[in-house]
């Protein structure tokens, strides 16, 4: 008798995250679904780079959403600026309700798959200020999907993985490098261009950069201007 498939969704942004997460997944035995958002966010080529990196996966969908009719984030908003310097509390980065919406949808995706897993990229040691990144939000999420889904009314749990949650990124990217993970298309940038070069200044790129050195690693990131 065939072995049942070992179904999860996977949530893939084109980050350097996500990436790992999707090969962390797949080295577990899932069968991926990749699930992107076009949330009309101000670095769109990184919908590009999560069609490069989800091409590991089963299939892959991306969804419309326009989280910009609310704005209040400098990723949604461009009348407010991406910092280019470490602030304190939560940055103006953070998209409001962004990981809720994300997870509800992969949720819905993962009942009609009846998939019973759903991996993401969240993670609380280099993005400690985002609220929707830390263990006790994930632990509260997965209860609600037991309780408000048919699966899990059912008896079919439903787990939300963040294998990434405690790690730094030098040990994420140790661990993609490890499982053959290809850096070079991904993009972490707040505000990347239409290329998907890297700006280079932003928090992000600065959290990616050090992850890279402190790694021992060569950093491939196109970043803008680099070969000018």
């Amino acid at each position: 008798m065939k072995p049942k498939e070992k179904k999860a969704v996977v949530l893939i942004s084109g980050g350097l995250d996500s990436a790992t997460v999707l090969a962390m997944a797949k080295a577990q035995g899932f069968s991926c679904y990749a699930l992107s958002f076009n949330y009309n966010q101000r670095s769109i080529s990184e919908l590009e780079a999560a069609r490069l990196v989800a091409a590991a996966a089963v299939q892959h969908r991306v969804l419309d959403i326009d989280l910009s009719v609310f704005g209040g984030s400098a990723l949604t908003d461009t009348d407010i600026d991406v910092p280019q310097e470490a602030l304190e509390g939560i940055p103006v980065t953070y998209v409001p309700a962004r990981n809720t919406v994300f997870l509800s949808l992969g949720l819905a995706w993962a009942e009609v798959l009846e998939a019973r897993d759903i991996f993401i990229g969240v993670n609380a040691v280099d993005y400690s200020g985002y609220p929707d990144c830390r263990p006790e939000y994930i632990e509260a999420f997965e209860s609600m999907a037991n309780l408000a889904t048919k699966a899990g009314v059912e008896g079919h749990h439903l787990s939300i993985h963040t294998p990434l949650i405690d790690l730094t990124k030098a040990q994420i990217i140790k661990q993609g490098n490890a499982l053959g993970v290809d850096y070079r298309p991904t993009v972490s940038c707040y505000q990347a261009d239409h290329l998907g070069q890297a700006c280079g200044k932003c928090d992000s790129c600065r959290i990616r950069r050090a992850g890279f050195l402190e790694a021992g690693l060569e950093d491939q990131t196109r970043y803008v201007g680099a070969h000018d």
